[in-house]
């Protein structure tokens, strides 16, 4: 997939970057922090110029996330509202539970999401499933992706080629965050699960 992805840059030059990064932050398989440090680093190397490989990858992302929101908009609030989603028992309660909890903390999520190894794929369909406003969104989800597209590319740029060594070290320590984050989530689930059994119980 890496080869491909370089093939493609190689070939279509911006125009896949901002192609690829759209695919890659909807949710298909696409290695988009490799293609972002790739790309520092053929900026590096003087085949690629900064200023117009930072504003492709940019707007790819942009536009792959806003891609993202708008499908939690229109057809993931649908679909909890028909009858897959009283199937699956969410109700109404549920819903406005996660709406209040987007509106509380799930805003930077969308900025901070970036980072976290398979979040930024879903991070904006929540937000669209829980009815942010676009310029709410737009705001955190922007500025994330400004965060996220300038780290990458000058991981790529500034370490030459010591960048897939660099890579793989963020790489591993994103994971193990995202890791840690994931078991004190199910832990904190768990404890209001047996909380509110024990309290039933009494």
């Amino acid at each position: 997939m890496e080869a491909t992805v370089l093939n493609w840059v190689a070939t279509y030059g911006y125009f896949a970057i901002f192609s690829l990064l759209v695919l890659g932050i909807v949710g298909l398989p696409v290695p988009d922090e490799f293609l972002l440090t790739s790309c520092g680093f053929l900026v590096y190397q003087g085949h690629l110029s900064l200023v117009p490989t930072v504003a492709s990858a940019l707007a790819g992302s942009m536009c792959g996330i806003t891609c993202s929101y708008i499908i939690g908009r229109t057809v993931g609030w649908k679909f909890l509202h028909s009858r897959v989603g009283k199937f699956l028992h969410v109700k109404e309660k549920h819903i406005t539970r996660v709406h209040e909890w987007f509106d509380r903390i799930g805003h930077w999520a969308l900025m901070v999401g970036y980072f976290i190894p398979g979040v930024r794929h879903f991070t904006a369909v929540v937000a669209g499933t829980s009815k942010v406003s676009y310029r709410s969104f737009a705001l955190f989800a922007y500025v994330g992706a400004a965060f996220w597209v300038s780290t990458f590319v000058f991981i790529g740029f500034h370490f030459g080629r010591r960048w897939p060594e660099i890579l793989g070290a963020v790489e591993h320590h994103l994971k193990l965050g995202s890791a840690a984050l994931g078991a004190l989530a199910v832990a904190y689930l768990l404890y209001r699960y047996f909380s509110k059994r024990r309290q039933a119980a009494k």
